[in-house]
């Protein structure tokens, strides 16, 4: 997959760069002290990190002022300075409400973001971040003293006390290699030094986190020397409600680590997503599918089995449908009567969902006579009011109605979002859409042939 480099500008004045990639539920992902929009992509350790999170996130990937592509030799950075980056980037991609990761001097950034703008921040996250009071130990104070003046000297030249700072005393000498070239390409030898002079700054948040009002996960690892877990800690505890995750690793995430990391922030964004009515309808500026279920001729059978037995087999359609949003990390929006609509942050879970009801339907109705026909799409729905509104929501539900028991139908752009994903479609032709003027080209999902 490719990613989109971008550039905007905030408000006071500076170009800031960053990536975008993926198609999911939008992740905004502060970096550390350095970044590289453009080359951490193809550099293993990191590149693999994004292009995990970007199987199931809208990932936007910020260059903060001083780094990587955006403008450098500016002299400002500041926690706020940094922040004014972070909204220019929120305004200039549209995003509504996002998951927001801040990772080391990310994480700082993050919390205050979140502080000022809670209602666009659904989940916060940060790693190897914790909270400084302004003032350092003095063997710290002497440590920080040491890196900023090696970074004026000998910037990116594998220094060893740099790579055991940030790497661990056991890295290869092959990450130690790789690390002193990111150094060289992310960021002036200047720019570096000042922004590192500043962590103790950034880092005093103690005033800040309380106010945090969003749901918060705090991903810290245990062997971290530049960040201590019991700094991580201290931030978990100031902030209300928030979870806290350790993990094997150095402040640089190795491979195993990144795992770790990427795990939790999907479970953490994803898998809470279906139990906050304030959040599932929260539809992003990026896409989401829409999913609707509908029970085959619920009049006829009703009038068949009597009210009673006509409300026992729905409830065992919520029961169905309900399970399978949950293991699929879908969020109900809101129940239609005969049907459920739900909402995805990929089409990928949308289809695999939608596969699970029709099985569990399948398994059930033998003997018995429920039948689901399910109608997909994808789109930029409006969000209001805990539902969901537009032109995506209602194609989702033109295209349940035409489905016959026992389909799963879809439209071009969701069999397109899932291309490469193993599902198998049969082209349906075009069918004349109540409400639709143009004919629309509808999938069916060969779902009974799937493994």
């Amino acid at each position: 997959m490719e990613q989109q480099i971008r550039f905007c500008t905030t408000s006071d004045g500076v170009r800031i760069a960053y990536a975008v990639t993926g198609s999911g539920y939008p992740l905004v992902w502060l970096p550390g002290w350095l970044s590289h929009a453009e080359i951490d992509w193809d550099i293993p350790i990191l590149g693999e990190r994004y292009h995990e999170l970007t199987k199931d996130f809208m990932l936007l990937r910020i260059d903060k002022r001083g780094t990587g592509l955006s403008a450098r030799r500016l002299g400002d950075y500041s926690r706020e300075a940094w922040v004014r980056d972070v909204e220019a980037v929120v305004e200039h991609a549209k995003l509504k409400r996002f998951a927001l990761a801040g990772y080391s001097e990310g994480g700082p950034i993050g919390v205050e973001y979140a502080v000022r703008h809670p209602r666009k921040v659904s989940h916060l996250i940060t790693m190897g971040t914790g909270v400084l009071t302004g003032e350092l130990a003095p063997e710290r104070e002497e440590l920080l003293a040491a890196l900023v003046t090696i970074i004026r000297t000998n910037w990116g030249s594998a220094v060893k006390i740099m790579s055991d700072f940030f790497l661990g005393e056991d890295a290869p000498l092959e990450d130690q290699q790789m690390f002193a070239a990111y150094q060289r390409q992310s960021a002036d030898a200047e720019d570096a030094a000042a922004m590192l002079s500043v962590a103790p700054i950034v880092y005093d948040i103690a005033h800040l986190a309380p106010k945090v009002r969003v749901p918060t996960l705090v991903i810290h690892a245990r062997g971290d020397r530049a960040m201590p877990i019991e700094l991580g800690q201290r931030l978990a505890a100031l902030i209300p409600g928030a979870a806290f995750k350790s993990v094997e690793g150095q402040h640089v995430p190795d491979r195993k680590q990144s795992a770790q990391m990427e795990a939790a922030i999907r479970e953490f964004v994803l898998g809470t997503a279906a139990s906050s009515a304030s959040e599932a309808p929260a539809a992003p500026g990026g896409l989401v599918t829409i999913l609707f279920t509908d029970i085959e001729g619920s009049t006829a059978l009703t009038q068949r089995l009597g009210d009673a037995g006509a409300q026992e087999l729905l409830r065992t359609h919520n029961t169905i449908v309900r399970d399978a949003l949950k293991a699929h990390s879908g969020s109900e929006i809101k129940h239609t009567g005969d049907g459920i609509m739900a909402s995805f942050p990929s089409a990928s879970r949308a289809l695999a969902c939608a596969i699970a009801i029709q099985k569990a339907v399948e398994g059930h109705s033998v003997g018995a006579p429920l039948q689901v026909h399910i109608g997909l799409n994808a789109g930029e729905p409006v969000a209001e009011e805990q539902d969901l509104f537009g032109t995506a929501v209602q194609l989702a539900r033109r295209i349940c109605d035409k489905a016959e028991g026992s389909e799963i139908l879809a439209s071009d752009v969701v069999r397109q979002l899932a291309a490469g994903k193993g599902f198998l479609f049969s082209d349906r032709g075009e069918a004349a859409l109540r409400g639709f003027e143009d004919p629309v080209r509808l999938y069916e999902l060969r779902w009974r042939e799937e493994g």
